[in-house]
């Protein structure tokens, strides 16, 4: 941090804020928003936690769990958390035996051949036993209340979508003022957080199994939210942080036809869809909103129940399907074959950029989250000051 930045930061007022950090899924590209984070506690002086509300989805859930859990210790999170990413290998997120690939695969094969008749129960593609095992030793929830008690934070949000509710249930642990909420399809529920909830936020829809919490299954928290900045407003926030796991530069349209796009090539679509669109959606919203009470008068102003709210958004300077090509190689053959399969792979690297949880891939994503934070200095400055 320049010397020029950090004065600029202890000269700001004390004006008390509630700063939140939302953090998007993306399966392995969320090792992008640790090097973001990097570069926020650098930026600061390795303050203490700049951001009371953290919210997140699938594996931005977990981001934000081990963030929340280190609050009161905020600069021992990120170091965590980059330590977690860059040693990060596939069979440490989900099994990548052949025969437990191809055992799963042929689950879906003989449901599908036999009409219906056999009765394979398929749940997933992809066993993440694995990453249930390295969480409940990894993870040190129980330090979000330390966090809590002691002020450094104020809440934490995972969100997923419940399969039998149709619903988006965003789990909170937060300090006691804060209320559950319920809105159409959507609704905050207080609990303690645990291995359970991440497991379901960041369940992938078909590669992944889902989790029971209580009597119903949920998956991938992105899949219901339509309102994802709706959990750090209800914990209170009056600014929000963004860390996206996609660029926003739209493809280039093809000069001639293309071939039909392949499963592999729709689920990545789908994944892009479900991670970053309704976000991107519901900020240029929350926008528009700002850009509405700025017309209305400050005594009318209060009446609508409506306030202003700050955002900044920070996102990859690069298209992540490059880097992942570069890295596809170390995804084990088992699971080659699979995205093979499926089509997911050469045409178009997007499912494959979430389950390349390898630790040079993982390393470069993080480098390049920091270098992107680096960037934005002046605006990153500019939206914690205190």
């Amino acid at each position: 941090m320049s010397p020029g930045a950090l004065n600029r930061l202890n000269m700001q007022n004390t004006t008390s804020t509630n700063a939140a950090l939302i953090l998007p899924g993306g399966g392995a590209r969320g090792a992008y928003q640790v090097g973001v984070l990097k570069a926020i506690d650098e930026l600061t002086g390795n303050r203490s936690n700049p951001f009371p509300v953290i919210c997140g989805t699938s594996a931005g859930a977990i981001n934000a769990a081990v963030l929340a859990s280190h609050a009161h210790e905020f600069s021992i999170g990120v170091e965590r958390l980059d330590h977690f990413w860059r040693s990060m290998y596939c069979a440490r997120v989900y099994r990548t035996d052949a025969w437990t690939v191809f055992k799963s695969g042929m689950r879906f094969a003989a449901t599908l051949l036999s009409g219906g008749l056999i009765r394979t129960n398929p749940k997933a593609f992809l066993d993440n036993t694995p990453l249930r095992f390295f969480l409940q030793g990894a993870l040190k929830l129980e330090g979000i209340k330390t966090a809590l008690d002691t002020g450094a934070l104020r809440g934490v949000a995972v969100t997923a979508s419940g399969y039998t509710s149709a619903s988006a249930v965003s789990y909170y642990q937060a300090v006691d003022e804060v209320e559950s909420w319920a809105r159409a399809r959507r609704k905050g529920q207080p609990a303690s957080l645990n291995v359970q909830h991440l497991l379901a936020s960041a369940a992938l829809p078909i590669l992944f199994p889902a989790e029971r919490i209580g009597n119903e299954y949920f998956g991938d928290g992105g899949m219901r939210m339509v309102a994802p900045l709706s959990p750090a407003i209800h914990l209170g926030a009056d600014k929000i942080l963004v860390v996206g796991t996609r660029d926003e530069k739209p493809d280039a349209p093809p000069q001639s036809p293309t071939q039909y796009p392949s499963a592999g090539e729709i689920g990545g679509y789908l994944m892009d869809t479900i991670f970053m669109d309704t976000l991107n959606a519901d900020l240029a919203r929350m926008r528009r909103i700002n850009k509405t009470l700025a017309l209305v008068p400050e005594e009318k102003r209060q009446q609508t129940g409506m306030k202003h709210i700050e955002s900044l958004v920070i996102k990859p300077s690069r298209d992540l399907r490059h880097v992942t090509r570069a890295h596809v190689h170390e995804i084990p053959r088992s699971v080659q074959i699979l995205l093979r399969t499926l089509g997911g792979w050469g045409r178009d690297w997007r499912m494959a950029s979430y389950l390349l949880f390898e630790s040079a891939y993982c390393g470069e994503l993080i480098d390049l989250g920091y270098a992107d934070g680096m960037r934005a200095e002046a605006d990153i400055i500019r939206f914690l000051k205190f």
